[in-house]
């Protein structure tokens, strides 16, 4: 029996409309139904969207939900895009009022609307947002993905591939864990490359892997920033994420990618979604990866979680 592969996308600004947009470009949703406050530029978005179509592997119905947001009920997935880039121009915990505040206002509507899919939620501070759903709603937080340090990851094997000689970054597996935001860590103890750790590759071929792993690190964790300094925004990068999360959950993948969960008791950690690697499949995170990590680096992935913890407790209503 055939059935619509229908995603649902809360925020159509630079990063909701990237979404939509890489989605349609790699064919992996039947229907997309998108909502926003701002009725001129969701209109805006959905005819450009729509002048697209032909040049798209396969027609999409593209459904202007404006703010009603009962309308995602039936969808298979939806994506939270909704924030204020601005207001996270140096930080990301800059939106940590304004995006709790604009969750509050259709978390428990969708949830009582019949809801019966899979939340992936990017909006900042991207960690503080998953739990929020989560209190919000009481769902179950297997179903609530936060893109996390997903992108992150990314920036880091960016930031190896570069440092030796251009390997390609899906030839490396290292992963950034913790809060998406400043105090996120690279797990260098477990980070490999066809196998190999990097620690015995530097030892072994020095001329080519032996690089500064802080200075790696570094530029990872304010990678988002580079662009925020050119353009005020980021916007493919965390677009093909989000979209990659999607396809995993759709094609029922079993991929494994890091991705912001709640945490059952790793490493200690309980009560807040935080980024460690995870399985994902059609029922969401199917399981959580604990890496084999140095002394230093658990002590910054709890430093990490602290942080998220600090920033919920800034919310009085909670």
């Amino acid at each position: 029996m055939l059935t619509t592969r229908s995603v649902g996308i809360i925020g159509m600004g630079h990063v909701g409309a990237h979404v939509a947009s890489a989605l349609l470009s790699q064919g992996l949703a039947d229907e997309l139904r998108l909502c926003d406050i701002d009725e001129k530029k969701l209109a805006a978005e959905v005819q450009d969207l729509h002048d697209a179509l032909l040049f798209h592997p396969y027609n999409t119905k593209i459904v202007n939900c404006g703010d009603a947001y009962e309308e995602l009920s039936g969808c298979d997935i939806i994506v939270n895009a909704a924030g204020n880039v601005a207001a996270s121009s140096t930080d990301r915990d800059g939106e940590l009022f304004c995006t709790t505040d604009i969750c509050r206002t259709f978390a428990e509507r969708v949830a009582d609307s019949g809801f019966a899919g899979i939340w992936v939620n990017i909006s900042n501070p991207c960690d503080v947002i998953a739990t929020e759903i989560w209190h919000l709603t009481g769902y179950d937080p297997n179903r609530i993905i936060g893109t996390g340090t997903a992108l992150d990851s990314a920036r880091l094997r960016a930031q190896i591939s570069l440092a030796c000689g251009d390997l390609d970054p899906k030839s490396i597996d290292a992963h950034m864990i913790g809060e998406h935001g400043f105090s996120q860590i690279a797990a260098w103890s477990p980070a490999t490359i066809g196998g190999v750790s990097l620690s015995r590759l530097a030892l072994d071929y020095p001329e080519r892997f032996a690089f500064d792993h802080d200075e790696a690190e570094e530029l990872a964790r304010r990678g988002g920033y580079v662009a925020m300094a050119g353009k005020r925004c980021t916007e493919y990068a965390i677009a093909a994420a989000a979209a990659r999360i999607v396809a995993a959950i759709l094609h029922d993948e079993h991929a494994v990618m890091a991705a912001s969960t709640l945490m059952h008791g790793q490493y200690g950690e309980e009560g807040i979604f935080a980024s460690l690697p995870c399985v994902i499949g059609k029922n969401g995170v199917e399981q959580v990866f604990e890496l084999d990590l140095s002394e230093d680096e658990l002590a910054g992935f709890h430093g990490s979680c602290a942080h998220i913890r600090e920033n919920i407790a800034r919310l009085t209503w909670w």
